[in-house]
């Protein structure tokens, strides 16, 4: 008897669009099964695009996490805007995110015709269905077949405690290509250490201060060395806070430093537990007088 042959090996891009906080860095990091983007609950959160990994015996999904597609009010609106839009017809498969809590509104049909401009097969998915009964999702998916136009597949899902994850992967997995391995084994994201630290940073500044601190702040890593110590390898990272006025930078630091000391504690921990290694952050704070809205400070940021 012959041996059938084995299925191929799948795989591919899929690029996780939709307006600000929807829950597109949760999905990201719930179906990758790790932290890949930072997370808030503050619109914008994520101004560049994050690859994260899904790798299993039969396919491979690169996932990207893009900025909230908004209407910008700067210069680092309409690039991060651009950013997420040049990825639509150059995926595999959209993954088109509402939010199940919230009607359907001018910032979901605006990327909803974005999406038909292009032909990219697009899969919506409407989020936060366990914060609304099940007749409301069912009013949700209803609304955003008539209101948002045809998609290749409808699915219900909540990204925070991954009800409908398993649906929506395999939903993905049937749109992906023959092709190759284009990560190692073990692989989740392709973020530098550097910049990975420099983001946990960023989230747990935002979580720390809350509605006190300007959203306006941005993270970067000057230098990262590995150091050999008597303790064992250490990874030391110099980070700079950068705000835009100097009255924000009290606020970042905190009384007797408390915020950003807490923040930083909060950050080294994560980060220690996601790259199994001892972590220095050395954490500073900045004024680049309106960064966001100049581009030359944006370029040398890398936005």
């Amino acid at each position: 008897m012959t041996t059938p042959a084995p299925d191929p090996f799948r795989s591919g891009f899929v690029s996780v669009v939709g307006r600000p906080n929807v829950g597109k860095s949760t999905l990201v990091n719930r179906l990758v099964g790790d932290k890949v983007s930072i997370v808030s609950n503050r619109p914008q959160t994520t101004r560049t695009q994050v690859r994260g990994v899904r790798t299993t015996d039969a396919t491979q999904i690169v996932f990207l996490d893009t900025p909230g597609i908004h209407k910008p009010r700067t210069l680092l609106g309409e690039r991060t805007n651009s950013r997420a839009v040049t990825t639509l017809d150059e995926v595999d498969v959209v993954c088109f995110l509402v939010d199940a809590s919230e009607p359907i509104g001018k910032g979901d049909r605006f990327v909803a015709e974005l999406l038909a401009q292009v032909s990219t097969p697009a899969v919506l998915v409407v989020n936060k269905i366990d914060r609304v009964s099940r007749d409301r999702t069912l009013e949700q998916l209803a609304a955003a077949s008539g209101e948002l136009g045809d998609f290749a597949a409808f699915v219900p899902l909540s990204a925070r405690d991954g009800d409908g994850a398993d649906a929506l992967t395999s939903e993905l997995e049937t749109r992906l290509p023959e092709g190759p391995h284009y990560y190692p084994e073990g692989v989740v994201r392709d973020q530098p250490e550097a910049v990975l630290a420099a983001e946990l940073l960023r989230e747990k500044l935002l979580a720390v201060a809350r509605d006190e601190l300007p959203h306006s702040i941005m993270v970067t890593a000057d230098e990262m060395e590995e150091r050999e110590t008597k303790d064992g390898p250490l990874l030391a990272v110099r980070l700079v806070v950068r705000v835009e006025r100097s009255s924000q930078k009290g606020i970042v630091i905190g009384r007797g430093g408390a915020v950003l000391r807490d923040a930083g504690t909060a950050a080294r921990l994560e980060l220690e537990a996601l790259l199994g290694t001892r972590v220095h952050l050395d954490t500073h704070v900045r004024v680049d007088r309106d960064w966001q809205r100049r581009a030359s400070s944006l370029d040398r940021l890398g936005l």
